[in-house]
């Protein structure tokens, strides 16, 4: 059989067990004797014979009552709430409020300025392509 390997919980129960058998303890007698007169001395608080005194029952159904009553307040403190703002319907797309009139974006009126950078894009888009004609050779 092979050696077995001493874990490391077995070696501190090992020396806790060889030091408390180290231990010795004595108690002097005085010691003793003020132990057993505080013991007896000691009284319960209450005597053990003497039963408790039951309540009534219309304790009970008070209590009830008033649990009852405490948790419907809770419940419905918890569901009150007062909106910080008027409550406001959902918005409503503008598509379904109205249809939208027919554009005719021809018809728009160019400014000067706009109409001349259009025409300058223009002249560049043929000078382009009349170049790229003559690279490819048609």
């Amino acid at each position: 059989m092979p050696p077995r390997k001493v874990k490391p919980m077995d070696k501190l129960s090992k020396r806790l067990r060889d030091d408390a058998a180290c231990i010795d303890v004595a108690i002097s007698e005085e010691l003793d004797h003020r132990i057993e007169a505080s013991l007896r001395a000691a009284t319960p608080e209450t005597d053990p014979g003497r039963a408790r005194a039951a309540r009534p029952a219309l304790f009970w159904w008070a209590s009830t009552i008033t649990g009852v009553a405490a948790a419907a307040a809770v419940i419905a403190l918890l569901n009150w709430q007062v909106p910080d703002e008027p409550v406001r319907p959902p918005p409503v797309p503008i598509a379904e409020l109205a249809p939208l009139p027919d554009l005719n974006v021809e018809a728009a009126m160019l400014t000067a300025p706009l109409q001349q950078e259009l025409e300058d894009l223009q002249s560049d888009f043929k000078k382009a392509e009349e170049k790229v004609r003559r690279d490819i050779g048609l």
